[in-house]
């Protein structure tokens, strides 16, 4: 099973950071698991991503950038995998 939420990222961002506290956080506290993900690593996710980073994925859709709400990213996990 792969992990509900997937940060995408890159080294030396200090809004990454922030955005990595607030996830593990809420994941540690739901248990859940998260993925982090380098744009660097993936032209494509460079291109699409580059200028909004962080952001956040739930169940493989967007769910935040720039910054991370714990409440609502509470929520989103809260509700379930998308369609159960």
């Amino acid at each position: 099973m792969s992990p509900r939420v997937t940060l995408y990222s890159k080294p030396g961002c200090h809004l990454c950071d922030d955005a990595r506290a607030v996830i593990e956080r809420v994941c540690s506290d739901l248990g859940e698991e998260y993925a982090e993900v380098s744009i660097l690593e993936d032209p494509a996710l460079l291109e699409r991503y580059g200028e909004e980073i962080p952001v956040t994925l739930v169940d493989g859709r967007q769910h935040d950038y720039w910054r991370v709400s714990e409440s609502r990213l509470r929520a989103a996990l809260g509700a379930g995998p998308a369609g159960s």
